[in-house]
């Protein structure tokens, strides 16, 4: 059957296409927050100083941030599924390469090309769904999608001591193996070709290093500044990024298929959406570095009462999260990311306002509505991103998505060291006030959306 590009898969094609989908995104996500965990049993084992061990989450988060769009790219001239199959491929081999690694130096190099393949995976996941998915019920396959990534999200550390409690850190790593491969079994089975593919478009190399050296110096300068690192050498390293991020953003203007999407980013809906994803992951993480502290530091809990009271947030953000992807299909998805970041927002500010010995219930409702909240929000939000570029370029248009993710995630995090410096004694609560606030700007961002068009939108228009 030869299917036109807003038909999606059949439904028993479709499933296990998903499914395909799920597993690749829920270990290379997972993989990046599970590893925080074991850093002081791996510091231990390979004689390693604190300084130094650091890089076994630094190394992974660095190689997918400079490699997404060029990956991205990649997908939109030879196809989503071969870029996926092979960031499948390469980060399972190179999982079983971590797990057998005898010092920090063969786990940081490990650790690196773990993260290209993670990239790979991550630069063309909405891109597929996109396929996948008939165009009318887009917006269930975004859910979907952004259920995992969440929860993943999430669920890294409660994954980890689960796994550390019987088995040793390698494990950590070579659990990934059995996974990636049926995840790879599934897609060869299941993934569609590109119905469209860019015509003349061709890898631009030099873009590709420049790309990568610019989000690379953002990423050290804000993860130093984080760390205390010397004043001067992260001004060395910003003067630096403005140099060489001058020169990119001036290359990508003349590109006919730019690597960054500045030609997109023209477009009110898609540069206010990508606004909003900044905006919302950067409270996330505020939030999930600051939350524990607050527990445990400030209410004087246990690291297991803190796992538990955390879990309601992940929890909500799986119920909410499909159920938004069907309701943008009848509601702008700027008003429906707006009223998510609302409830976001609410549930940030209750926090730095509980009782010195609040109920369990006292907590856990507050975690819900931080957790609905999100889950409400980044459905419609992704579907919009997604659907705002060509089908044609939805390769770039999710590579942008997840950097957009990464640097609001790293963002977020370098922001509580910068709170603990400025307010010791209050650095938690500075957090989540702060947290409440970026979650409240983006709900403002996202209802500036509803005088836009979506793609949905237009298309009906130009039918009538």
């Amino acid at each position: 059957m030869i299917l036109t590009p807003n038909d999606g898969l059949p439904v028993p094609q479709r499933y296990g296409a998903i499914l395909a989908i799920a597993l690749g995104i829920t270990v290379s996500v997972l993989d990046g927050a599970i590893a925080n965990v074991a850093l002081p049993t791996i510091a231990r084992d390979l004689n390693a100083s604190p300084a130094s061990y650091i890089w076994v989450v630094n190394a992974y988060q660095l190689a997918i941030t400079i490699s997404l769009l060029s990956l991205a790219s990649l997908g939109d001239i030879f196809g989503y599924r071969r870029i996926y199959q092979t960031g499948l491929l390469v980060f399972s081999i190179t999982s079983l390469f971590c797990a057998l690694s005898d010092s920090l130096t063969t786990l940081t190099i490990a650790r690196i090309l773990q993260g290209f393949g993670a990239a790979a995976i991550m630069s063309v996941n909405t891109a597929l769904i996109r396929i996948i998915y008939p165009q009318r019920f887009l917006g269930r396959g975004m859910g979907i999608n952004a259920l995992i990534v969440a929860v993943s999200s999430a669920a890294g550390p409660t994954v980890a001591a689960g796994i550390l409690s019987f088995a040793s850190w390698q494990w950590l790593f070579a659990i990934n193996l059995p996974i990636g491969l049926a995840a790879l079994a599934l897609g060869l089975k299941f993934l569609p070709a590109n119905s469209t593919k860019s015509q003349g478009q061709k890898f631009d190399f030099t873009s590709s290093v420049m790309n990568a050296l610019t989000f690379g110096l953002l990423i050290i300068a804000i993860s130093g500044f984080a760390q205390g690192q010397n004043r001067m050498l992260i001004l060395g390293e910003v003067v630096a990024l403005l140099i060489i991020g001058w020169f990119f953003v001036r290359r990508q203007l003349s590109r006919p298929f730019p690597l960054l999407l500045v030609d997109l980013l023209r477009i009110p809906i898609f540069a206010l959406s990508l606004g909003t994803s900044l905006c919302s992951f950067s409270a996330q993480m505020l939030a999930f570095v600051s939350l524990p502290f607050f527990l445990q530091n400030t209410l004087g809990l246990d690291s297991v009462s803190t796992g538990l009271l955390l879990t309601p947030w992940p929890l909500a953000t799986m119920v909410m999260a499909p159920i938004a992807g069907r309701l943008v299909e009848r509601y702008h998805p700027g008003m429906l990311g707006g009223l998510g970041l609302i409830v976001f927002s609410f549930g940030l500010y209750s926090l730095p306002l509980l009782p010195q010995d609040p109920s369990n219930l006292n907590i856990i409702w507050r975690m819900l509505l931080c957790g609905a909240g999100f889950g409400l929000f980044q459905s419609p939000n992704n579907h919009t991103i997604i659907t705002a570029a060509p089908r044609n370029r939805s390769g770039g248009a999710s590579g942008l998505l997840g950097t957009a993710r990464l640097l609001g995630q790293t963002t977020g995090a370098a922001m509580v060291a910068l709170m603990f410096n400025l307010f010791p004694a209050h650095g938690t609560h500075a957090s989540l006030i702060l947290a409440g606030t970026l979650a409240g700007t983006g709900a403002i961002v996202s209802f500036l959306r509803m005088t836009q068009q979506t793609s949905s939108q237009k298309e009906a228009a130009e039918k009538s």
